[in-house]
């Protein structure tokens, strides 16, 4: 990366990453997840009116409310551009961003969920009824946990504001995070684009149409999406080493690769594993930053 000039770098970044950018985009995903919405409504009715056969037993085509799970599709890919929109802005901006992309890939299951609700039996013998329970209690607490995150956050630019502590990021490290940016755009696109074309391949092409060969809509492009961000956040820890001395941002930054680890393996869970994975995964994040903080209060030597 650094035999190609800053000047292509920066032009890259205002092109792709700049606050114009992010406001046409976020235009852009409004429109098309309204589109989504009643699309995929429309279809529903058609199922319901017989006009449309899904190619096999669908569940987001049997109720109305499982339509919401598209426009909630949408607004989880805006929230992947804001993440990689704050990387060079602030790592704890970042980390807190990959926070409310699992928040909502957890609210979007729930709509979907929702749709399929059996209120006819007993809803502690009911499997998918218990599911929906768990989801809600870890939406919950997800939610209360990122709003700590962010306020731990706040207090910490006051805690730096007030000692006149410099960014712990060096210009050099900052623009180092550009470009990695710069490189996780594409590098997302093409990986939404596979992920989402192969599932509906799979779905209304494949001749193999064996329900249970075919991936779990929940985790199509995410799955692969936070092995990604591991691998990166891993990549900008060792880069970090060369910037800062610091004690205490080298064990918060790797703390932060260990939550994102969690998310990724709460991936290949079901059942109330994979909302205890999540919730652990935040959990522990909170803390390292809340730790964190406590480090800034006092001044340790040869710290830069």
């Amino acid at each position: 990366m650094k035999y190609i000039s800053n000047t292509f770098w920066t032009k890259l970044y205002s092109r792709l990453l700049s606050e114009k950018m992010k406001e046409r985009t976020e235009k852009a995903i409004i429109i098309i997840a309204i589109f989504g919405f009643f699309t995929h409504l429309s279809l529903i009715i058609l199922a319901k009116l017989e006009l449309f056969n899904a190619p096999y037993s669908n569940n987001l085509l049997e109720n109305p409310i499982a339509s919401i799970y598209t426009p909630f599709s949408f607004i989880l890919i805006y929230e992947v551009y804001l993440l990689v929109y704050f990387l060079p802005k602030s790592i704890t901006i970042y980390i807190g961003k990959q926070y409310e992309i699992i928040l909502l890939v957890l609210i979007r299951r729930l709509f979907k969920d929702l749709a399929q609700l059996d209120l006819d039996v007993s809803w502690f013998s009911n499997k998918e009824d218990l599911q929906f329970t768990y989801d809600i209690a870890a939406t919950l607490i997800i939610f209360a946990l990122i709003f700590i995150f962010y306020n731990l956050n706040g207090k910490r630019t006051s805690i730096q504001k007030s000692k006149s502590v410099e960014l712990e990021q060096t210009q050099k490290f900052i623009q180092t995070k550009k470009r990695f940016a710069v490189i996780l755009i594409p590098i997302l696109f093409g990986l939404a684009v596979y992920s989402f074309g192969d599932y509906f391949y799979d779905v209304l092409v494949s001749a193999n149409h064996d329900v249970g060969s075919i991936k779990d809509i929940n985790k199509i492009f995410f799955d692969e999406f936070f092995t990604i961000l591991i691998l990166s956040d891993v990549l900008l820890l060792l880069i970090s080493y060369t910037h800062t001395s610091s004690f205490r941002s080298v064990i918060r930054n790797s703390g932060f690769v260990i939550s994102t680890m969690l998310i990724k393996i709460s991936f290949s869970t079901e059942g109330v594993m994979n909302n205890i994975l999540i919730v652990s995964a935040i959990t522990f994040g909170v803390l390292i930053l809340w730790i964190h903080n406590f480090y800034e209060r006092i001044n340790l030597p040869q710290e830069t």
